[in-house]
């Protein structure tokens, strides 16, 4: 009996490993659920329409669990044939013998679709822009699917799983810019889309390594991280002229970098974006930038035509709430030496906040003070600055060249127009000489003190016209104390002090006074009437030729004092200046002039030791764009001129008249009455003087004269006033 039963079982079982074997491999052959399969999926959704041939009954050993599955079935979805290979449908055993069929899965497997066979179908895809998107973008590729489908106890749709691999897809981004040899694998089901082993080519950008992540609920979050390497040139100038978003792309001539990337976007239900982030970092390998229009400055005396990056550090980071990018490594300025910076740049919508550390080899030149940068010294330059609209602040700005330091803190500015500051300090060498050493101070009042100030350069800079007024906003009282000042030519300003007042960035108010040693002293006083809203300015200078160096008119003069007066009222002004016991020598104009007039005498004399003057007076009016010479009359032992003209933007014009001294005075001696004046006593005496006539545009000034015999009343009468006020 035991041995019955023995083989019973043993039966049993092999004919139940049998049934699995065949089942798990060959399966049975069945036409009995066709019908019924093709009803339940057509329940569940009645756009599809399904169409089976045989069907094989088999067991799923993973899942233990029964399934059939029939080979090229007919799918159409709404009315369109979907390319199938093999569709399998898990059923539940018990509804099987019940005859109520219970699907529980359908396992689609359809065949590799290229992008002919996509689009034929891109119809019955959801939303409408996918649509569009494979139809119009999509060039080539290739789509290999899987979908797993799973639905409830009433064969209505629970959940799905999509897997597969697109691979050679190629699409276009924008006009020119297309992605390319893209290679992707990806999961699907109702909830999350994942994407990976992501490689692709978009021109000059490699992606390698790259994943993408999609949650779907009610709201979306996509997630991303990837490799790029990037090597481009002109080649791919287009992809460049692409990215409006930065200012000098299209000056990029060449990029190398290896960046690792990564982003995530969360969208609302609308699919609206709420916040996004996007972090990149990686080594610029190299980078040249060149400029059609020169970047330049003030403070440089070479514009910038060409930058270099070299082995730079990158590190970048967006969000709505702020925007960082970090650059640490070298670079270059025309193609010179490679020198270290580090650049962190935080921005956005309203404020930008910059860090900048770099070494410097350029030319640098402060006229100001006096101060130049030899190029090929290398000095370090920082700067931090914050900038929220027209508003601006220089929270740190520093220079440093060896013992030459300069630094400024909180430096405001509005509009391109000075605010305010906190603090401005400058130590500075000129040939191994320190020639700055003040401080500004800049609180209820300006205070500006130090030991040296060099203002070798400051009647240039004041004689420059400029187009606005950057300290418009100042209004504010000033005080000056500096021991020492190099002024132009040479000479020291000793203990100069001054109390004043600024307003509109202009002065109103000026009490002044130096001391150039040996008894010769500087005054300045400036006063404005509140009433009239004129200044009246008057300088006098026991030395002149440090306040006239910048004047070409002036230039051959020495010694002498200086007396200026000025009536202020806005952009106009009328002025006299008159200079007392001084001498013209080697002044070219002049010599011309006496070369031209064949008085070889006065000519000599120039070259020697100048020409003696006892007065000198110009009465001046000047306004924006126009200086008027309304008198310009020198009295000398040896000589006498007198002139009138104007200057403008574009020409220099002077007539005028000169007389040797002692003819003229020989001839008024004889002259007993005015009316005689016109025609001399003596006739055949000789030449009386000259007329002249000094015109033209800057650089290519002529003089032009007249030899005459006669001289005007009014050249008299100027000549014997003078003399008067003289003697």
């Amino acid at each position: 009996m035991k041995k019955i039963i023995s083989i019973i079982i043993l039966l049993f079982f092999l004919v139940l490993i049998s049934l699995t074997i065949i089942l798990s491999t060959i399966g049975l052959e069945t036409n009995r659920f066709n019908n019924l399969i093709s009803k339940k999926i057509n329940q569940s959704n009645s756009n599809i329409e399904l169409k089976l041939t045989t069907i094989k009954f088999k067991l799923d050993i993973k899942e233990i669990s029964l399934f059939l599955e029939t080979i090229n079935p007919e799918i159409n979805y709404r009315k369109t044939a979907i390319p199938a290979e093999s569709i399998k449908v898990y059923i539940d055993f018990a509804s099987v013998i019940k005859s109520d069929l219970k699907i529980k899965k359908v396992n689609l497997v359809l065949n590799q679709l290229d992008i002919k066979q996509l689009k034929k179908i891109s119809s019955i895809l959801k939303p409408s822009n996918l649509t569009s998107f494979i139809n119009n973008k999509i060039k080539h590729g290739k789509l290999n699917i899987e979908l797993e489908i799973y639905l409830n106890k009433d064969n209505l749709l629970d959940n799905f799983i999509a897997r597969g691999s697109v691979s050679n897809l190629k699409a276009e981004i924008t006009n020119n810019i297309n992605l390319d040899k893209t290679n992707f694998n990806f999961f699907a089901d109702k909830t999350d889309v994942l994407v990976k082993n992501i490689f692709s080519e978009t021109g000059p950008i490699k992606i390698e390594n790259g994943d993408l992540k999609l949650k779907l609920s009610s709201e979306t979050l996509l997630e991303s991280n990837f490799n790029s390497i990037i090597k481009y040139d002109n080649k791919f100038e287009n992809y460049v002229n692409s990215i409006k978003d930065f200012k000098y792309a299209k000056n990029i001539i060449n990029l190398e970098a290896k960046l690792n990337n990564s982003f995530s976007i969360n969208f609302d239900e609308t699919y609206k974006v709420k916040t996004y982030n996007y972090k990149s970092n990686g080594n610029i390998k190299k980078a040249n930038l060149d400029f059609k229009k020169s970047l330049e400055n003030d403070f440089l005396e070479e514009a910038i035509n060409h930058i270099t990056l070299d082995d730079t550090q990158i590190k970048i980071n967006f969000n709505p709430k702020k925007n960082t990018t970090i650059f640490n490594g070298k670079y270059s300025l025309n193609k010179g030496n490679l020198l270290s910076f580090n650049l962190e740049n935080n921005f956005n919508d309203s404020l930008l906040s910059l860090k900048l550390e770099a070494d410097y080899e350029q030319l640098i030149e402060l006229k100001f003070i006096n101060y130049s940068k030899a190029k090929g010294t290398i000095a370090n330059f920082f700067v931090n600055l914050e900038k929220k609209k027209n508003n601006m602040l220089l929270k740190k700005i520093g220079f440093n060249e060896g013992d030459s330091i300069i630094f400024a803190e909180d430096i405001k500015f509005d509009n391109n127009k000075f605010l305010s500051l906190k603090k401005i300090s400058v130590k500075t060498k000129k040939n191994k000489k320190k020639n700055n050493d003040f401080s500004i101070l800049y609180g209820k009042k300006i205070s500006i003190k130090g030991t040296q100030f060099d203002a070798s350069n400051l009647p240039k800079i004041l004689s420059e016209k400029t187009k606005e007024n950057k300290l418009l906003r100042i209004n504010k009282d000033i005080e000056i104390d500096i021991a020492n000042i190099l002024a132009p030519l040479s000479e020291k300003l000793k203990n100069f002090k001054l109390i004043g007042k600024i307003e509109k960035g202009k002065f109103t108010k000026i009490s002044s006074k130096g001391d150039f040693g040996d008894n010769n002293f500087l005054d300045i006083t400036m006063k404005k009437d509140k009433k009239s809203q004129k200044k009246y300015l008057e300088i006098y200078s026991d030395l002149t030729k440090p306040l006239l160096t910048e004047y070409s008119f002036f230039k051959g003069l020495t010694g002498g004092k200086l007396l200026y007066s000025s009536i202020i009222d806005g952009d106009n002004s009328n002025s006299k200046l008159k200079i007392e016991k001084f001498k013209v020598i080697n002044a070219p104009g002049m010599v011309k002039l006496f070369s031209l007039a064949d008085l070889g005498g006065l000519a000599d004399l120039a070259k020697g030791d100048g020409l003696s003057f006892d007065i000198l007076e110009i009465n001046i009016e000047k306004n924006k764009d126009l200086l008027k010479l309304n008198e310009i009359i020198a009295l000398g032992p040896s000589i006498s001129v007198l002139m009138e003209g104007y200057q403008n933007n574009d020409t220099t014009s002077l007539r005028g008249t000169l007389v040797p001294a002692k003819t003229l005075n020989k001839m008024i001696s004889k002259i007993p009455v005015l009316g005689n004046i016109i025609i001399p006593k003596e006739i055949g005496e000789g030449l009386f003087g000259i007329s002249f006539k000094i015109k033209g545009p800057p650089g290519d000034i002529k003089t032009t004269i007249n030899p005459i015999r006669t001289i005007t009343p009014r050249f008299i009468q100027k000549i014997i006033d003078r003399n008067k006020k003289i003697k």
